[in-house]
């Protein structure tokens, strides 16, 4: 009942914020949208709270039969791996809607709508235990997303939200015939655990294979599928940007860790020389992209893809530590671009501009703001103490024990992270101040203030004792390990 509440409490409020009319009802929106999103965030408490982090099993689990013809179920459940995602997007969701509080001022109950019901969208891709329902869910959060992009977003808004559809729905095409197969060589089942017992062929697991990366290699998005999130990020509002960051870049990720490495092992194995290159292309190619950025949104999207290279990496190279690393490296990049994106927003919502030669000495009309982005800015070095630190480190740590020179290339990343950083921190932050637009500007206010905070504690936390992260997914890594490690054919 849980996964149920946590799908449905935010699509329920986001449906009644719809249902109230126009913007001159804008106050009772706001409040019924926050009142829904805490909701949201409060029923999957008891999820951390009850779950037994020793089992690998799947846990707080639903069924219901959905379509009996074709053998589809309303299948839910949980385990060390997927929890720790519905707990990050219901955390996000509440800190959208109070970043938006006053920003937004048309069409107020159908942005706030969207964004709950994306929330409860995401989290049931998060749960989903059958292969449709999954399906259902990872096709229908592009729907609020592509509105939020092209109602809400800059000048060239329908152009990015034109190339973000096309771009993530041509692959996720591919993936429906991948698992219309699984399903037809299961003997009629949808279920995900059934297809991860399955004797399939090396052959049709790499046909498969590239039907599923192709799907989830542009949600990630990996190079070279990668050219649409810059245009998605730069034009959608500051919201859209952190939702799709935080969360939504999660689901191509995910899809490798549920559906590719049980699935298709031994394909797994064998292609894993190509995932670990695109990896590293990332890594180090966009990292040097990233130091080329002119814009603050552009600059930290393309971050995003560097950081994103790195979990990607330590998912194929088959050890505790990479994979762990990888998912502890999602976790953090969605506190970390989250707040990042803030920052960001804060800024134009005063200047309405993006651009980093307008800006300079905020420091000194900001330092509260200055304080906190600091700190946003350092976690994204992967500064020790922060949680950007420790998912980059066990990473390295991982690929280290399979190849030094793999570790190598992949601490690359600290490097070029450390150098697009601070060179867009030192020029909008530092020195004396710029302009008359910056002279003037006011330091945040409460509203600002909580959001960022809230994102300040999450990472310090993360950062400094990260336990509690890594233990709930212990169990269900090795498990996965243990799987991959089983030919299968």
């Amino acid at each position: 009942m849980l996964l149920s509440l946590a799908i449905w409490v935010p699509i329920a409020a986001g449906l009644l914020v719809l249902a109230c009319g126009d913007d001159r009802k804008a106050p009772l929106q706001r409040t019924l949208a926050l009142v829904g999103a805490l909701g949201g965030f409060l029923v999957t408490l008891p999820l951390w709270a009850g779950f037994a982090a020793h089992s690998a099993g799947m846990q707080f689990v639903e069924r219901l039969n959905w379509i009996p013809r074709f053998n589809i179920s309303y299948h839910l459940g949980v385990d060390g791996i997927s929890m720790l995602f519905i707990l990050l997007n219901s955390f996000i969701t509440p800190l959208v809607v109070i970043a938006g509080w006053t920003v937004i001022e048309k069409r107020v109950g159908q942005y706030l709508g969207a964004f709950l019901i994306m929330s409860g969208l995401l989290n049931g891709v998060f749960s989903a235990l059958d292969g449709m329902l999954f399906y259902v869910f990872f096709e229908a959060t592009l729907i609020p997303m592509f509105i939020i992009i092209g109602v809400w977003g800059g000048a060239n808004r329908v152009y990015a939200a034109v190339k973000f559809f096309l771009y993530t729905f041509f692959g996720s095409v591919l993936m429906l015939v991948s698992l219309l197969y699984l399903y037809n060589k299961s003997g009629g089942s949808f279920e995900i655990q059934d297809w991860w017992r399955l004797p399939l062929a090396l052959d049709v697991q790499h046909w498969l294979f590239f039907g599923l990366l192709f799907a989830f290699a542009v949600k990630v998005p990996m190079w070279p599928v990668h050219t649409w999130l810059p245009d998605a990020h730069v034009e959608a509002p500051t919201g859209g940007s952190v939702v799709l960051a935080a969360i939504m870049l999660k689901l191509g990720a995910y899809g490798f860790v549920r559906f590719t490495l049980p699935i298709l092992p031994d394909a797994s194995r064998d292609l894993a020389w190509l995932m670990i290159a695109l990896s590293l292309v990332a890594v180090v190619y966009i990292g040097l992209v990233a130091l080329v950025q002119t814009d603050m949104k552009k600059l930290i999207a393309y971050s995003s893809i560097s950081h994103m290279g790195f979990v990607t990496l330590g998912f194929f190279i088959f050890n505790s530590y990479g994979v762990e690393g990888a998912l502890i490296q999602m976790i953090s990049h969605g506190f970390v671009s989250a707040a990042m994106f803030f920052c960001v927003g804060v800024m134009y919502d005063r200047m309405h501009s993006r651009n980093i030669a307008d800006y300079g000495g905020v420091v000194n009309t900001m330092p509260k703001f200055a304080a906190l982005m600091m700190l946003f800015a350092m976690a994204n070095c992967g500064l020790p103490a922060t949680s950007g630190f420790v998912g980059e480190f066990m990473v390295i740590m991982g690929a280290m024990r399979a190849d030094f020179w793999l570790a190598f290339a992949a601490a690359t990343t600290l490097i070029f992270g450390a150098a697009y950083t601070l060179w867009m921190y030192k020029r909008v932050i530092f020195g004396a101040v710029a302009n008359d637009r910056v002279a003037s500007l006011q330091d945040l206010n409460s509203r600002e203030t909580l959001v960022l905070g809230a994102l300040a504690i999450a990472v310090l936390c993360m950062g400094i004792y990260p336990a509690p992260f890594t233990d709930v997914m212990h169990a269900s890594v090795n498990e996965l390990l243990r799987h991959v490690a089983l030919p299968k054919f």
